[in-house]
């Protein structure tokens, strides 16, 4: 038996197998773009720990800047005695978050965490009660957020009843035939059968949705979400889990819509690593809540704290907004080249360094199947690889910005000679 086996045996007899793993690989070690197993086996990782390691595996200052502060202290509990590196980092969002209005910041420890203390904020400065997601989306898998969350198997599945006075609206989505204005009209349509507006608290939004396949959501539709928050006192969210911190090609993929949201969820790219998340939101709206109703023990790490700072300089430095947009292009230009000769590649999209290529069957239907396959047989030829979509057919590529140009044409080259023999193999 294989050493990746071994492990997978053992893994499986001591993890409950709610927390599954698409590719049979234990990691080893890892720099940059590039993971070596158990095994010694490279691969090369177009999927950068579903969008944490933007600035690559163990970058070098990161890795400086944590081992510096793991010789001073590993934790304190901020809300007991904080650090200067929590104040710090705090500033540094606070400054770079869109619009004018002054804002302040919370850390938690993961995305559902911010995504759930937005909810509590913007219940305790509006006084109301109901919120509005949307369909497709992905908040997160703990109660409140799996009750946000648009997309059912595997996250809502079992979990439920939730929490009360959500409700969903469907995404502006052109590909699957959902217009901006049935979306917008569908809020109407909330309002009218199911909550009055001065009973919601907040509209929650991913700038591009994550989980749900990758899809960007309009300038102008966001400017009337924006508009019709103003109107009735509603707060406006963006979700920037996914798409933050250089990943779309400005640091928050909000930057793009020519919007202020009154609070961003932040996580994932945050810390090249470290488990840090956080809220950022306009100043008044964030002290809405009494000290000691926000935080978390864990919340705030230091050495996560020192990482996100370090992490930002990177940002600034190294370009890496300028090289999202470079990678994006690279990757649908390759794939774009294909749809003539692989028909089942329905669409291809790219948001700077967050791509998607969508599968659908000879008759139009949706193909997870062929999605599932094309993960498997990449992470066998060396290429790890993540799917998403309600359906189950996208691919998205996640490639750390800091990807070198010929590694990441490697990756692309491996994928397309797996995804050539499905289709050989299917024809035959």
């Amino acid at each position: 038996m294989s050493a990746n086996a071994a492990l997978q045996t053992r893994k499986n007899q001591a993890i409950a197998r709610g927390m599954g793993n698409s590719c049979p690989v234990f990691v080893a070690k890892a720099k940059n773009a590039e993971l070596w197993d158990q095994e010694g086996r490279r691969f090369i990782d177009l999927g950068a720990g579903i969008a944490v390691n933007n600035t690559g595996h163990c970058h070098p200052r990161v890795i400086a800047a944590v081992e510096q502060q793991l010789h001073l202290f590993t934790h304190t509990c901020a809300m007991v005695t904080p650090y200067e590196a929590f104040v710090a980092l705090a500033e540094q969002l606070n400054q770079r978050a869109p619009g004018d209005t002054p804002k302040k910041s919370i850390f938690l420890s993961t995305g559902a965490e911010a995504v759930e203390n937005s909810i509590k904020i913007a219940r305790a400065y509006t006084g109301r009660s109901g919120v509005i997601a949307f369909k497709g989306g992905f908040h997160g898998r703990t109660h409140y957020s799996m009750g946000l969350t648009g997309k059912n198997v595997p996250y809502k599945h079992k979990f439920g009843p939730f929490p009360a006075e959500i409700f969903h609206a469907p995404y502006p989505n052109a590909l699957h035939g959902i217009s901006e204005a049935q979306s917008l009209q569908a809020l109407a349509e909330i309002f009218a059968c199911d909550i009055e507006p001065s009973r919601v608290a907040a509209i929650i939004f991913e700038p591009v949705q994550g989980e749900g396949g990758f899809y960007a959501a309009p300038a102008p539709w966001a400017q009337a979400l924006r508009k019709l928050c103003d109107e009735h006192g509603i707060l406006l969210i963006c979700d920037e889990i996914q798409t933050g911190f250089a990943r779309t090609g400005t640091l928050f993929a909000c930057d793009k819509l020519g919007i202020e949201p009154d609070m961003m969820t932040l996580a994932k790219g945050i810390a090249g690593g470290f488990p840090l998340s956080a809220v950022v939101g306009k100043s008044e709206i964030m002290d809405a809540p009494e000290p000691g109703g926000l935080g978390g023990t864990y919340a705030g790490n230091p050495l996560a704290c020192v990482a996100g700072l370090e992490v930002l300089k990177v940002i600034d430095e190294e370009q890496l907004c300028d090289k999202a947009m470079a990678i994006g292009e690279a990757i649908h230009n390759r794939f774009s080249a294909l749809r003539e000769e692989v028909q089942q590649l329905a669409d291809v999209r790219a948001f700077g360094a967050m791509v998607a290529i969508e599968f659908n069957t000879l008759d139009g239907a949706p193909d997870p199947v062929l999605t599932k396959q094309l993960v498997a047989r990449a992470c066998d030829a060396g290429v790890i690889l993540l799917s998403c979509g309600v359906k189950g057919n996208v691919i998205r590529f996640l490639p750390p910005l800091t990807i070198e140009p010929e590694v990441l044409q490697e990756g692309l080259n491996r994928v397309i000679e797996v995804l050539r023999t499905l289709i050989i193999h299917r024809a035959s």
